[in-house]
């Protein structure tokens, strides 16, 4: 008689380890709470869509640390530097933008290993996010 076969036990995410969707739930809100109120930063969001702004973070958030694969499932590939390419980002937008993750991050007590790798893709994400250089005409798009 051959032995029942046992299931290796899956690998826990980075998205598991902190706590899932409701971890991402509160850091997305923490961070929208932010934005709303940020004169650098609200006018780049769809006023008519927060709702859809925080939805589209959240979900994304959760699929790139291994969580639910929603995002793709209804938007395709994320794709981010063409979905931010329409909005002038530059310094002062890129570093608000990571004043307010960076509180949201903090209210969240992750260990220091956990914030480390969090708040590592976010600042790689946030600088390839930036399509606009002091340096440029109004307006004008200069590639880097």
């Amino acid at each position: 008689m051959s032995e029942p076969s046992r299931s290796l036990p899956s690998a826990r995410t980075f998205y598991d380890e902190v706590g899932g969707a409701p971890t991402f739930a509160r850091l997305v809100a923490r961070f929208y709470e932010g934005v709303r109120a940020d004169p650098r930063l609200a006018p780049l969001y769809p006023q008519d869509d927060w709702d859809g702004a925080e939805w589209r973070l959240r979900s994304f958030l959760e699929q790139y640390w291994g969580g639910p694969t929603t995002y793709s499932q209804q938007r395709g590939h994320p794709r981010l530097r063409m979905r931010h390419a329409p909005f002038a980002i530059g310094p002062v937008e890129r570093d608000a933008w990571l004043e307010h993750m960076r509180d949201a991050v903090d209210s969240l007590e992750f260990t220091a290993e956990q914030d480390a790798t969090l708040w590592g893709y976010i600042h790689t994400a946030a600088m390839s996010m930036q399509n606009r250089w002091p340096d440029d005409a109004p307006g004008e798009f200069a590639a880097r």
